[in-house]
């Protein structure tokens, strides 16, 4: 099998130019490329039809976990835009899982809730992504921050939203003193929808 190159129905973006989201979605199709590639070679090294060095199998096992997530992830960045923006309900399940783990009802608005969690993650120093998860066993949920997509990952938990911080995500339109300003449009033009259908989906 191989994986599909996904085509995204994305809508004109609020502080994301056109230039930038074809920028990152070639960087998508990289993914998508390479992890197939990967699948070959290791598929053709098992049949016996493509004799490499243990040394290079083993690397390209390693590689292919950060193909994979790349691919992925871009998968769950990419489809929290479609449909465009939609705000997120008072009453959604998602709602009162953020309730509980921060005291507000709200997703969106004000010091506290989850966006003004995630925003504050994002802040932390540094590339990678801000990662927020559903933990159906604790019933709560956890907003991370991972450096490196392959590592870092919250195992086994379903994730609900993800936000790129890598500088590929915003450097076409911002610099990185300005990375504020990217996450604001990231929020701007984002699918509560999608992200509460996610989190159903986790229970």
């Amino acid at each position: 099998m191989t994986y599909p190159i996904k085509a995204f129905n994305l809508p004109t973006l609020n502080g994301l130019s056109e230039k930038q989201i074809k920028v990152h979605l070639a960087l998508y199709e990289g993914y998508v490329k390479h992890a197939n590639l990967i699948m070959e070679k290791l598929a053709a090294v098992r049949a016996g039809t493509l004799e490499l060095d243990a040394y290079i199998v083993a690397e390209l096992r390693r590689r292919f976990a950060f193909e994979f997530d790349g691919m992925r992830m871009h998968e769950y960045y990419f489809t929290q835009f479609e449909g465009g923006s939609v705000p997120s309900s008072a009453d959604s399940a998602l709602a009162k899982a953020v309730a509980e783990k921060y005291g507000s009802t709200s997703l969106t608005t004000g010091g506290s809730g989850l966006e003004a969690h995630v925003k504050e993650v994002a802040g932390s120093r540094g590339i990678g992504w801000v990662v927020v998860y559903a933990d159906p066993s604790a019933q709560t949920l956890h907003a991370v921050f991972v450096n490196d997509h392959e590592v870092g990952q919250l195992s086994g938990l379903p994730i609900i939203l993800a936000l790129d911080l890598w500088e590929h995500a915003f450097m076409v339109d911002y610099v990185p003193a300005e990375k504020k300003n990217y996450i604001e449009a990231f929020f701007s033009n984002l699918n509560w929808s999608v992200v509460e259908k996610r989190f159903e989906e986790a229970k």
